[in-house]
């Protein structure tokens, strides 16, 4: 059992920083199920295939949880008439599903058999809150203003049909048929309390397919996600997770206690960029570097090291000018830029085929965590919007922010403090 945890997190460890949620359970779950219900003998799971990912702790899974190969993000709204009481149902059916689908066991009656030979595969479901969801249940004084809508950005090309949503989930897993037998199981179980919004569908890198752990590249080819905040780093928490005692807009404890439903919860800014690759890909690589900052064979900054050393912002070249320029999207987006401005980058790749304009409609599924959106994305957006090279090659498409509170206690179910409040 010693040997296989420790594999485990080797395998864990090339995939990314693993986090708080990351333990790993030895449970070879819906492929042991059906063979005793079949009388077959179980098919042994890979490592891969039988990791397992806690769906109760301190904080949800799938924040933290290194990156996986396969994901789902999808947003409900709650049908009219539906209100507090049903929302409270619907989160229990999902706690009680997610549980046992992180756990790799069955979906239950009406399984649709998709995953039964597989195991957990490191899936994970992660649930969040609109701010419109506050409204449908008669909770818009427990609202966080947090949750306050996000500025609008000149590069913004939204559509409102793909944005928002009272009810959000993201799932991941290392098995695209895996992720995808929870995406129907979360969809079936919504029943008559929610219909979606809104679904989209990415990848990742599939863990072990390089020769060493590294950072996972976009479909830029670029290394992306090199300054990501770290588990390991003393202020990890306090700009990720909400703490046990937010801070009250008003300082006063009526205002703390109201949100004290989101401690060890974190807020999921999602933006849905399409990267446009054809004019990209006619850029020749000094150029594509010079937009980035970076290079592209290994992510080290263009002033020199590694992928890991510091930008040297002020260094210039023989010519005089900065070897980073000054719009280069590394520079403009990395924190000592923004006011120490940090947060979770944790997205997904999508590529839907070939878009209206006979291009490809593909970029990247943008997912990232902090304690405070208006302290982490919105600050450092605004700056990117302002004079990013960047910008030039993306599109933002649609976008939403969401509250996660935190993960649930054994006997609980999601949101459990907001809704039973």
């Amino acid at each position: 059992m010693r040997d296989n945890d420790i594999s485990r997190r080797r395998l864990l460890g090339t995939v990314g920083a693993a986090g708080a949620t990351g333990l790993v359970l030895g449970a070879a779950g819906g492929a042991a199920a059906h063979a005793a219900a079949s009388g077959d003998v179980p098919t042994a799971l890979t490592t891969l295939g039988s990791t397992g990912i806690p769906f109760h702790g301190t904080h949800q899974a799938g924040i933290t949880t290194p990156l996986q190969a396969r994901g789902h993000l999808i947003a409900f709204d709650l049908v009219p008439g539906a209100g507090r009481k049903e929302a409270a149902a619907l989160l229990r059916r999902w706690s009680a599903l997610a549980s046992g689908l992180m756990a790799g066991r069955s979906a239950g009656e009406g399984d649709t058999g998709v995953a039964l030979d597989a195991g957990p595969s490191s899936l994970t479901l992660t649930f969040g809150f609109g701010r419109s969801f506050f409204d449908r249940t008669g909770l818009v004084a427990q609202r966080p203003p947090q949750l306050d809508p996000l500025p609008a950005f000149s590069s913004d090309q939204l559509d409102k049909k793909r944005s928002d949503g009272d009810l959000w989930v993201q799932i991941g897993a290392d098995d695209a048929l895996v992720a995808f037998h929870a995406l129907r199981a979360i969809q079936k179980a919504a029943g008559e309390a929610a219909r979606v919004r809104w679904q989209m569908n990415g990848f990742n890198r599939s863990p072990g397919a390089t020769g060493k752990p590294m950072t996972a590249r976009n479909l830029m080819g670029q290394i992306d996600g090199t300054r990501n905040p770290k588990p390991s780093e003393p202020d990890f928490d306090k700009r990720i997770f909400v703490p046990s005692q937010p801070s009250g807009t008003s300082g006063s404890g009526t205002s703390e206690a109201k949100y004290a439903w989101m401690a060890g919860g974190s807020y999921a800014v999602v933006r849905r960029i399409r990267m446009l690759l054809d004019d990209w890909e006619q850029l020749p690589l000094t150029k594509q570097e010079q937009v980035i900052g970076r290079r592209k064979s290994d992510g080290a900054p263009l002033s020199g090291g590694s992928e890991t050393t510091e930008l040297a912002l002020d260094k210039t070249g023989p010519d005089g000018k900065l070897v980073i320029p000054d719009n280069a999207h590394a520079r403009i987006s990395a924190p000592e830029q923004n006011g120490g401005a940090a947060m979770l980058r944790r997205p997904f790749s999508f590529h839907d085929g070939i878009g209206a304009d006979g291009t490809p409609d593909a970029g990247l599924l943008f997912v990232c965590w902090q304690a405070d959106p208006l302290r982490g994305f919105v600050p450092v957006q605004r700056k990117l919007d302002r004079g990013d090279a960047l910008s030039a090659f993306i599109r933002h498409e649609a976008s939403g922010l969401f509250a996660a509170p935190g993960g649930p206690e054994e006997g609980e179910y999601v949101g459990q403090r907001l809704l039973e409040s």
